[in-house]
Protein backbone atom coordinates (compact mmCIF):
# COMPACT_ATOMS: atom_id res chain seq x y z
CA UNK A 1 0.00 0.00 0.00
CA UNK A 2 1.66 3.83 -0.90
CA UNK A 3 2.98 5.34 1.80
CA UNK A 4 0.48 8.20 1.03
CA UNK A 5 -2.68 6.31 1.55
CA UNK A 6 -1.18 4.86 4.89
CA UNK A 7 -0.97 8.31 6.06
CA UNK A 8 -4.21 8.91 5.21
CA UNK A 9 -5.90 5.41 7.17
CA UNK A 10 -3.63 6.52 10.26
CA UNK A 11 -4.96 10.19 10.42
CA UNK A 12 -8.46 8.96 9.87
CA UNK A 13 -8.27 6.29 12.22
CA UNK A 14 -7.00 8.87 14.88
CA UNK A 15 -9.29 10.95 14.39
CA UNK A 16 -11.92 8.78 15.14
CA UNK A 17 -10.19 7.70 18.34
CA UNK A 18 -10.64 11.34 19.52
CA UNK A 19 -14.65 11.57 18.66
CA UNK A 20 -14.78 8.29 20.51
CA UNK A 21 -12.82 9.76 22.95
CA UNK A 22 -15.18 12.73 23.41
CA UNK A 23 -18.32 11.10 23.62
CA UNK A 24 -16.85 8.30 26.02
CA UNK A 25 -15.60 11.94 28.34
CA UNK A 26 -19.37 12.87 28.69
CA UNK A 27 -20.95 9.45 28.97
CA UNK A 28 -18.35 9.21 32.55
CA UNK A 29 -19.29 12.52 33.62
CA UNK A 30 -23.22 11.69 33.39
CA UNK A 31 -22.03 8.12 35.38
CA UNK A 32 -20.44 10.35 37.71
CA UNK A 33 -22.94 12.81 38.00
CA UNK A 34 -25.59 9.75 39.09
CA UNK A 35 -22.90 7.44 41.43
CA UNK A 36 -21.24 10.39 43.06
CA UNK A 37 -18.49 7.94 42.77
CA UNK A 38 -14.85 9.06 42.99
CA UNK A 39 -13.84 6.27 41.42
CA UNK A 40 -15.85 7.13 38.42
CA UNK A 41 -15.24 10.66 39.24
CA UNK A 42 -10.86 9.69 38.27
CA UNK A 43 -12.23 7.26 35.38
CA UNK A 44 -13.75 10.40 33.82
CA UNK A 45 -10.68 12.53 34.59
CA UNK A 46 -8.55 10.01 32.95
CA UNK A 47 -11.11 10.18 29.98
CA UNK A 48 -9.72 13.94 29.28
CA UNK A 49 -6.28 13.07 28.92
CA UNK A 50 -7.58 10.37 25.97
CA UNK A 51 -8.66 13.08 24.42
CA UNK A 52 -6.20 15.33 24.67
CA UNK A 53 -3.93 12.39 24.05
CA UNK A 54 -6.04 11.61 21.05
CA UNK A 55 -6.06 15.39 19.42
CA UNK A 56 -1.59 15.29 20.18
CA UNK A 57 -1.69 12.05 18.18
CA UNK A 58 -3.43 13.47 14.99
CA UNK A 59 -1.42 16.41 14.75
CA UNK A 60 1.61 14.06 15.34
CA UNK A 61 0.56 11.81 12.70
CA UNK A 62 -0.47 14.90 10.65
CA UNK A 63 3.08 16.48 11.20
CA UNK A 64 4.55 12.88 10.36
CA UNK A 65 2.91 12.60 7.53
CA UNK A 66 4.02 15.72 5.74
CA UNK A 67 7.50 15.37 3.59
CA UNK A 68 11.26 16.09 3.80
CA UNK A 69 12.30 19.09 3.53
CA UNK A 70 15.03 22.28 3.92
CA UNK A 71 14.61 22.00 7.06
CA UNK A 72 13.56 18.42 8.20
CA UNK A 73 16.05 16.26 5.58
CA UNK A 74 14.87 13.43 7.37
CA UNK A 75 11.59 14.13 7.60
CA UNK A 76 8.82 14.54 10.54
CA UNK A 77 8.86 11.01 11.98
CA UNK A 78 10.24 12.01 15.25
CA UNK A 79 7.44 13.86 16.44
CA UNK A 80 5.95 10.53 16.79
CA UNK A 81 8.35 9.87 19.93
CA UNK A 82 7.79 13.11 21.29
CA UNK A 83 3.71 13.20 21.21
CA UNK A 84 3.95 9.44 22.72
CA UNK A 85 6.30 10.87 25.36
CA UNK A 86 3.94 13.50 26.89
CA UNK A 87 1.19 10.99 26.02
CA UNK A 88 2.53 8.86 28.68
CA UNK A 89 3.33 11.37 30.98
CA UNK A 90 -0.53 12.44 31.09
CA UNK A 91 -0.87 8.78 31.71
CA UNK A 92 0.78 8.54 34.74
CA UNK A 93 -0.37 12.12 36.08
CA UNK A 94 -4.34 10.42 35.69
CA UNK A 95 -2.57 7.89 37.62
CA UNK A 96 -1.84 10.24 40.50
CA UNK A 97 -4.95 12.09 40.37
CA UNK A 98 -6.94 8.53 40.75
CA UNK A 99 -4.72 8.36 43.94
CA UNK A 100 -5.28 11.33 45.03
CA UNK A 101 -9.12 10.85 44.85
CA UNK A 102 -8.83 7.26 46.35
CA UNK A 103 -6.82 8.84 49.56
CA UNK A 104 -8.92 11.84 49.79
CA UNK A 105 -12.37 9.26 49.81
CA UNK A 106 -10.55 6.97 52.30
CA UNK A 107 -10.24 9.99 54.44
CA UNK A 108 -13.29 11.96 54.53
CA UNK A 109 -16.00 9.02 53.42
CA UNK A 110 -18.54 8.83 50.65
CA UNK A 111 -22.24 7.75 50.09
CA UNK A 112 -22.36 6.38 46.40
CA UNK A 113 -25.79 5.96 45.16
CA UNK A 114 -27.83 5.42 41.21
CA UNK A 115 -25.17 2.73 40.93
CA UNK A 116 -26.90 0.33 38.54
CA UNK A 117 -27.57 3.07 36.04
CA UNK A 118 -23.45 3.84 36.81
CA UNK A 119 -22.46 0.17 35.94
CA UNK A 120 -24.42 0.03 33.11
CA UNK A 121 -22.66 3.53 31.49
CA UNK A 122 -19.45 2.61 32.94
CA UNK A 123 -19.44 -0.75 31.43
CA UNK A 124 -20.44 0.18 28.12
CA UNK A 125 -17.58 2.68 27.53
CA UNK A 126 -15.10 -0.30 28.82
CA UNK A 127 -16.16 -2.43 25.92
CA UNK A 128 -15.67 0.06 23.26
CA UNK A 129 -12.36 1.23 24.96
CA UNK A 130 -11.36 -2.13 24.50
CA UNK A 131 -12.31 -2.55 21.02
CA UNK A 132 -11.10 0.74 20.14
CA UNK A 133 -7.60 0.08 21.50
CA UNK A 134 -7.35 -3.66 20.16
CA UNK A 135 -7.98 -2.23 16.61
CA UNK A 136 -5.55 0.57 17.17
CA UNK A 137 -2.64 -1.43 18.71
CA UNK A 138 -2.95 -3.93 15.74
CA UNK A 139 -3.44 -1.05 13.09
CA UNK A 140 -0.11 0.54 14.73
CA UNK A 141 1.72 -3.16 14.52
CA UNK A 142 1.15 -3.42 10.71
CA UNK A 143 1.78 -0.08 10.09
CA UNK A 144 4.68 0.64 11.94
CA UNK A 145 2.90 3.95 14.19
CA UNK A 146 3.87 4.56 17.59
CA UNK A 147 1.45 6.38 18.02
CA UNK A 148 -1.46 4.55 17.10
CA UNK A 149 0.33 1.59 19.35
CA UNK A 150 0.25 4.32 22.01
CA UNK A 151 -3.03 5.27 21.88
CA UNK A 152 -4.26 2.06 21.61
CA UNK A 153 -2.47 1.02 24.80
CA UNK A 154 -3.69 4.31 26.64
CA UNK A 155 -7.11 3.11 25.64
CA UNK A 156 -7.12 -0.71 26.62
CA UNK A 157 -5.25 0.61 30.02
CA UNK A 158 -8.55 2.78 30.36
CA UNK A 159 -10.43 -0.08 29.74
CA UNK A 160 -8.46 -1.96 32.91
CA UNK A 161 -9.49 0.53 35.36
CA UNK A 162 -13.22 1.06 33.94
CA UNK A 163 -13.35 -2.61 34.66
CA UNK A 164 -12.17 -1.98 37.80
CA UNK A 165 -14.91 0.46 38.54
CA UNK A 166 -17.22 -1.79 37.68
CA UNK A 167 -16.31 -4.49 39.57
CA UNK A 168 -16.23 -2.03 42.90
CA UNK A 169 -19.31 -0.78 41.63
CA UNK A 170 -20.68 -4.04 41.73
CA UNK A 171 -19.27 -4.97 45.06
CA UNK A 172 -20.28 -2.21 46.32
CA UNK A 173 -23.88 -2.37 45.05
CA UNK A 174 -24.56 -5.53 46.89
CA UNK A 175 -22.73 -4.92 49.93
CA UNK A 176 -22.82 -1.45 50.30
CA UNK A 177 -19.02 -1.11 51.53
CA UNK A 178 -18.06 2.28 50.39
CA UNK A 179 -14.54 2.47 51.33
CA UNK A 180 -13.94 -0.59 48.34
CA UNK A 181 -14.79 1.68 46.11
CA UNK A 182 -11.59 3.69 46.84
CA UNK A 183 -9.24 0.80 47.40
CA UNK A 184 -9.84 -0.31 43.80
CA UNK A 185 -9.13 3.36 42.70
CA UNK A 186 -5.80 3.06 44.43
CA UNK A 187 -4.70 0.12 42.62
CA UNK A 188 -5.49 0.78 39.63
CA UNK A 189 -3.85 4.19 39.87
CA UNK A 190 -0.23 2.58 40.54
CA UNK A 191 -1.31 0.46 36.99
CA UNK A 192 -2.02 3.65 35.25
CA UNK A 193 1.39 4.88 36.43
CA UNK A 194 3.18 1.94 35.25
CA UNK A 195 1.67 1.91 31.40
CA UNK A 196 2.70 5.58 31.36
CA UNK A 197 6.02 5.00 32.47
CA UNK A 198 6.61 2.17 29.80
CA UNK A 199 5.35 4.39 27.15
CA UNK A 200 7.53 7.66 27.79
CA UNK A 201 10.51 4.89 28.06
CA UNK A 202 9.77 3.61 24.74
CA UNK A 203 9.11 6.91 23.16
CA UNK A 204 12.82 8.52 24.92
CA UNK A 205 14.48 4.95 23.29
CA UNK A 206 13.19 6.43 20.15
CA UNK A 207 14.33 10.44 20.19
CA UNK A 208 17.45 8.89 21.66
CA UNK A 209 18.37 6.32 18.62
CA UNK A 210 18.76 3.61 21.41
CA UNK A 211 19.44 0.48 19.21
CA UNK A 212 16.40 -2.06 18.68
CA UNK A 213 17.58 -5.21 19.36
CA UNK A 214 15.32 -7.35 17.50
CA UNK A 215 14.90 -5.61 14.87
CA UNK A 216 18.91 -5.04 14.71
CA UNK A 217 19.03 -8.97 15.19
CA UNK A 218 16.62 -9.36 12.14
CA UNK A 219 18.21 -7.73 9.51
CA UNK A 220 21.30 -8.89 10.43
CA UNK A 221 20.34 -12.28 10.40
CA UNK A 222 18.69 -11.75 6.86
CA UNK A 223 22.08 -10.32 5.73
CA UNK A 224 23.98 -13.51 7.20
CA UNK A 225 21.45 -16.39 5.59
CA UNK A 226 21.56 -14.32 2.17
CA UNK A 227 25.23 -13.09 1.78
CA UNK A 228 27.36 -13.37 -1.61
CA UNK A 229 31.24 -14.31 -0.83
CA UNK A 230 31.97 -10.65 -2.33
CA UNK A 231 30.15 -9.27 0.72
CA UNK A 232 33.46 -9.49 2.62
CA UNK A 233 32.04 -7.98 5.82
CA UNK A 234 29.15 -5.55 6.31
CA UNK A 235 30.54 -3.24 9.82
CA UNK A 236 29.42 0.03 11.38
CA UNK A 237 25.74 -0.65 11.04
CA UNK A 238 23.62 2.12 12.57
CA UNK A 239 19.34 1.91 12.38
CA UNK A 240 17.95 5.37 13.26
CA UNK A 241 13.91 4.95 13.44
CA UNK A 242 11.69 8.06 12.13
CA UNK A 243 8.00 6.91 12.89
CA UNK A 244 7.11 4.43 10.61
CA UNK A 245 10.23 4.54 8.66
CA UNK A 246 13.82 3.70 9.24
CA UNK A 247 17.40 4.68 8.08
CA UNK A 248 20.10 2.63 7.97
CA UNK A 249 23.85 3.17 7.73
CA UNK A 250 26.67 0.69 7.32
CA UNK A 251 30.04 0.27 5.58
CA UNK A 252 30.30 -2.76 3.29
CA UNK A 253 33.77 -4.21 2.43
CA UNK A 254 34.31 -5.56 -1.08
CA UNK A 255 37.23 -6.87 -3.46
CA UNK A 256 39.51 -3.60 -4.07
CA UNK A 257 40.31 -4.92 -7.44
CA UNK A 258 36.46 -4.45 -8.12
CA UNK A 259 35.31 -1.78 -11.18
CA UNK A 260 33.10 0.89 -10.24
CA UNK A 261 29.98 -0.69 -11.39
CA UNK A 262 30.69 -3.58 -10.18
CA UNK A 263 31.16 -2.47 -6.52
CA UNK A 264 27.86 -0.72 -6.86
CA UNK A 265 26.04 -3.65 -8.17
CA UNK A 266 26.80 -5.78 -4.99
CA UNK A 267 25.92 -2.84 -3.12
CA UNK A 268 22.58 -2.40 -4.63
CA UNK A 269 21.35 -6.30 -3.90
CA UNK A 270 22.41 -5.79 -0.63
CA UNK A 271 19.98 -2.94 -0.18
CA UNK A 272 17.49 -4.60 -2.25
CA UNK A 273 17.27 -7.60 0.19
CA UNK A 274 16.92 -5.23 2.66
CA UNK A 275 14.22 -3.41 1.02
CA UNK A 276 12.09 -6.54 0.08
CA UNK A 277 12.30 -7.84 3.69
CA UNK A 278 10.44 -5.39 4.76
CA UNK A 279 7.05 -3.55 5.41
CA UNK A 280 8.68 -0.46 6.36
CA UNK A 281 9.83 2.41 4.20
CA UNK A 282 13.41 2.66 4.63
CA UNK A 283 16.38 4.62 3.47
CA UNK A 284 19.97 3.77 3.24
CA UNK A 285 23.54 5.13 3.20
CA UNK A 286 25.87 2.74 2.66
CA UNK A 287 29.46 3.35 2.27
CA UNK A 288 31.54 0.82 -0.03
CA UNK A 289 35.48 -0.05 2.01
CA UNK A 290 38.13 -1.71 -0.50
CA UNK A 291 39.45 -4.88 1.05
CA UNK A 292 42.78 -4.51 3.17
CA UNK A 293 45.89 -7.74 3.79
CA UNK A 294 44.11 -7.84 7.20
CA UNK A 295 40.60 -9.25 5.64
CA UNK A 296 42.39 -11.92 3.24
CA UNK A 297 41.93 -14.47 5.98
CA UNK A 298 38.16 -14.28 6.44
CA UNK A 299 37.67 -13.37 2.35
CA UNK A 300 35.39 -16.60 1.35
CA UNK A 301 36.54 -15.77 -2.42
CA UNK A 302 39.15 -18.76 -2.62
CA UNK A 303 40.08 -18.08 -6.20
CA UNK A 304 40.79 -14.24 -5.53
CA UNK A 305 43.74 -13.07 -7.90
CA UNK A 306 45.70 -10.92 -5.43
CA UNK A 307 45.13 -12.83 -2.30
CA UNK A 308 47.97 -11.97 0.06
CA UNK A 309 47.35 -14.56 2.98
CA UNK A 310 45.52 -17.60 3.09
CA UNK A 311 41.90 -18.26 4.18
CA UNK A 312 41.18 -18.83 7.63
CA UNK A 313 37.46 -19.13 8.56
CA UNK A 314 34.62 -17.24 8.21
CA UNK A 315 33.04 -15.21 10.60
CA UNK A 316 29.36 -15.31 11.20
CA UNK A 317 28.02 -11.63 11.22
CA UNK A 318 26.20 -10.73 14.81
CA UNK A 319 24.63 -7.68 16.31
CA UNK A 320 27.97 -7.40 18.10
CA UNK A 321 30.38 -7.23 15.01
CA UNK A 322 28.92 -5.79 12.19
CA UNK A 323 27.53 -2.87 14.97
CA UNK A 324 31.64 -2.54 15.41
CA UNK A 325 33.79 0.05 13.14
CA UNK A 326 36.42 -1.60 12.87
CA UNK A 327 36.70 -4.18 9.35
CA UNK A 328 36.03 -8.08 11.02
CA UNK A 329 39.32 -10.19 11.25
CA UNK A 330 40.07 -13.27 12.51
CA UNK A 331 40.04 -13.10 16.54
Amino acid sequence: MPTKKLNKDKIGFQKLIAIFGIILFVAKIIAWKLTNSDSVFSDAMESIVNVISAFMGLYSLYLASKPKDEDHPYGHGKVEFVTAGIEGSLIAIAGIMIIYEGINSLVVGRVLKGLDWGIAIIAATALVNYLLGYISIKKGERENSIVLISSGKHLQSDTITTLGVVISLVVVYFTRIYWIDSVVALGFGCYIIFVGYKIVRKSLSGIMDEQNPELLNNIIDLLEKNRHTEWIDIHNMKIQQFGSSLHIDAHITLPYYYSLREAHNEMENVILLLAKNTSRTVEFNFHMDDCKTISCPVCQIMDCPVRKQPFVKKVKWTAENVTRIEKHTVE
